[in-house]
C-alpha cells in the first residue's frame, strides 16, 4: 500500500476525532502563529491539515488567507463538510508536499503538524525543504511539530523520525533562523502521552 493509499483508508475507516494526533483546538499552533505578528490577513498555508481543526480556529478568528495541503482527499472532505459554508473561504490543495510544486513566494506562514516526521528519507526530506524554500516568502515564517526525541516510534503504522529543536531546525538549513521551540505533551484520544516538539523559523531576506 503506497501513502496516499494508507491516508485515504485511515480517514475512510476511522472518525477524524479518534485518529491519534486529534485536537480539540490547535492551540499550541495558535500562540506559534499569533507570535510571528501578522496581520489576519497573512498568507496561510497548513501542510497535512487534512481534517485539522486549525483550519476552523483561524476562520473564526477572521484570518482570510488560508490553504490546506493535505495527500489524502477524504481528509480535507472531512474539513469541508465541518466547515459547512464556511469551506469556501478556504483554497484546498490536494497532494504529496514532496511532489508538487507550489507558488512562488506565496506565503507568510507554513505551518506542518506532523507531516515532516513521516519523511524517513533525505530524498523526502530535502524535496520538502525545497517547496517551503519556494513557496514562503523572504522573512517568512515556518512553524513545524514533529514527533519529540522522547516520542513515539511508530505512528498510524508508519514510522517516524523524532527530532529535538536543534536537529529539526538542522534540516532547514542556513536560510532560515530559530526563532523560538517548545515541547508539547499531547494526550491522545485512546489516553496515551506522545511528545512533540514544534519549532518556528524565519525564512532570510535574501
Amino acid at each position: 500500500m503506497d501513502r496516499k493509499q494508507h491516508w485515504e483508508q485511515v480517514y475512510t475507516t476511522k472518525k477524524s476525532d479518534a485518529v491519534s494526533w486529534f485536537q480539540e483546538h490547535a492551540d499550541h499552533s495558535l500562540r506559534l502563529i499569533h507570535n510571528t505578528g501578522l496581520g489576519k490577513d497573512a498568507a496561510i498555508i497548513d501542510v497535512g491539515g487534512g481534517a485539522s481543526i486549525l483550519v476552523d480556529d483561524l476562520v473564526a478568528e477572521g484570518y482570510t488567507d488560508l490553504t490546506v495541503l493535505d495527500l489524502s482527499a477524504a481528509a480535507l472532505a472531512v474539513a469541508k463538510q465541518r466547515l459547512e459554508v464556511h469551506a469556501d473561504e478556504v483554497r484546498w490543495l490536494e497532494g504529496d508536499i514532496t511532489a508538487l510544486e507550489l507558488p512562488l513566494q506565496r506565503f507568510d506562514i507554513w505551518h506542518d503538524r506532523a507531516v515532516f516526521h513521516f519523511l524517513n528519507t533525505q530524498e523526502e526530506r530535502a524535496a520538502y525543504v525545497r517547496n517551503v524554500l519556494r513557496a514562503v516568502r523572504p522573512g517568512g515564517h515556518v512553524i513545524v511539530a514533529t514527533f519529540a526525541e522522547d516520542g513515539p516510534l511508530q505512528c498510524s503504522g508508519l514510522p517516524v523520525t523524532r527530532y529535538r529543536p536543534e536537529t529539526l531546525h538542522a534540516e532547514f538549513g542556513d536560510a532560515f533562523v530559530l526563532v523560538e521551540h517548545e515541547k508539547e505533551v499531547h494526550h491522545t484520544p485512546s489516553g496515551n502521552v506522545q511528545q512533540f516538539v514544534y519549532c518556528c523559523c524565519r525564512k532570510g531576506l535574501n
